[in-house]
Order: C-alpha cells, then structure tokens, then sequence
C-alpha cells in the first residue's frame, strides 16, 4: 500500500467518507496497451479479478463508475460485463462526474477517482480520495492520496476495491 505524503489516518477517514468511486478505464481497468486488428478493430487486456473487487465495493456501500474519455465500445462492453455504469467518449471528465454526482446527490469531497494520466488530473484535483495505479503517469502522481502496488490491468482495481471494503469493514 502506497500513501503518497498522506499518512494512514487521512487514508482511513478520506475511504470512510467515500459514496462513489469513479474509475478511469484505459490504464487503470486495462494495462494501457491496444491490440490493433488488420481491420482496425481493436482489443484491450483487462483484469478477471476487478469483477469480484466491484461487488465486494458494493456490499460496502460505494458505487463504482467509470469515466472514460475513450470512445471503443470495449468500454462499454466491459462495463456491461461487471454491471456498472459507464459513460464513455468524454471530453471533459470533470464535468462529466460533476453532472453524474449531482444526479446521485453525491458530493466531490464523498468521491474517489482512480486515474492514470494527465487527462484525470482535473478529476483527481477536485475529488476527496484522488488514487492512482503503480504505473501512473508522473505528472499525476503527487496528486494521489493512494497510489496501487499493482499495475493498472493486473489488478489495481481489484486492489482500491478490496483496501476500500477491508476499512470500511474494520470502521463499522
């Protein structure tokens, strides 16, 4: 577990105060690489793991999205697949979250954001819990209150769901 300059206490009370958890996808759900098809079609690699870590996310009471600026439809896919929302093709992140928040009633200081590159800092600026994957674009890192062990797309998602789950279950 990597705290960035924050220290555990700030971890611990920033994951309590957590009602959604916005992920980014390509580099954080996938290893921020593309298989290009003669045709053009592409394909991603992703973790099995990150499905079971969504619920366990659930059970605690945060409700997982992503927020992609990527217009493929594997995001799309994928996200029907573990049966969360997604909004996808945007061009402006933050607003995007803005609007999905107040739609929930959620604030930004009850928000995670987990990001990989600079088209995430506004997200992860204005967010209460900004997180990151271990292989994040420098420019991002400093920013983070939590950066993964994991890579993003081997299971760094699976990694902020189950580090989320394990507080909040030990602060009921």
């Amino acid at each position: 577990m990597s705290l960035a300059s924050f220290d555990r206490d700030t971890l611990v009370s920033r994951i309590r105060s957590l009602r959604l958890v916005a992920f980014d996808f390509d580099g954080v759900f996938t290893d921020n690489s593309v298989y290009v098809f003669q045709d053009g079609r592409e394909a991603v690699r992703c973790s099995r793991a990150d499905g079971i870590g969504l619920r366990k996310l659930e059970q605690a009471g945060i409700e997982p999205i992503i927020v992609s600026t990527e217009t493929n439809p594997v995001v799309v896919a994928r996200s029907e697949k573990l049966k969360i929302f997604c909004r996808h093709g945007c061009e402006n992140k933050l607003a995007v979250l803005d609007e999905l928040l107040a739609e929930r009633g959620v604030g930004f200081h009850e928000t995670g954001f987990v990001g990989n590159d600079i088209n995430d800092l506004a997200c992860l600026e204005k967010v209460g819990m900004p997180m990151v994957v271990r292989d994040a674009h420098p420019d991002v890192l400093d920013i983070a209150v939590y950066r993964t062990d994991l890579p993003g797309g081997h299971g760094a998602v699976r990694e902020i769901c189950d580090l989320i789950a394990r507080v909040r279950e030990a602060h009921r």
